[in-house]
């Protein structure tokens, strides 16, 4: 039997992540580019197991952002799922989406990573896009999105893990 080299071995190697845990955990990293002063997200879309676009939560580019500005939500006491138009911001989904317009990449048959529910606009959005699977860390109270992929069968699914970063 051959013995394996072990003088290159890194000390308490953490197991290989599976690939949900790899694309949740990218979409981890990105969320820390967010400038959103109440919700860090981060959104990754992957098709055959290649990253096409990610996104994050913020200001459209050549625009000042809500930790320059302020947030006018906090400032009008807006509930968070709720009154979408009245924030500077894009969500990450719709930044991911723009990104992969921006280079030509089709979402036709890929999967979204991301680190919560997407809300209503963005399901609608998923839907027509052709997205066909969503994978989430956390929950987000927007009941209506949730029926709303249902109904579109895009299948969504909650893994549970801790961001390492």
């Amino acid at each position: 039997m051959k013995k394996h080299n072990t003088q290159y071995s890194i000390p308490n190697i953490q197991k290989r992540p599976t690939w949900d845990e790899y694309f949740l955990s990218i979409a981890d990293l990105v969320s820390k580019r967010s400038t959103c002063l109440r919700r860090r997200v981060g959104a990754v879309l992957v098709r055959d197991r290649r990253i096409l676009a990610t996104g994050y939560n913020g200001a459209p580019s050549k625009v000042r952002h809500c930790d320059e500005t302020g947030c006018i939500r906090e400032k009008l006491n807006i509930p968070s799922g709720e009154r979408h138009e009245l924030c500077r911001g894009l969500h990450a989904e719709q930044n991911a989406f723009l990104q992969a317009a921006l280079h030509g990449t089709s979402l036709k048959d890929a999967c979204l990573y991301s680190t919560t529910q997407p809300c209503i606009i963005c399901a609608k959005m998923i839907i027509n896009a052709g997205i066909t699977e969503i994978v989430i860390r956390g929950d987000y109270p927007d009941k209506m999105s949730k029926d709303l992929l249902r109904e579109a069968k895009v299948k969504v699914r909650i893994l549970k893990i801790k961001a390492k970063f």
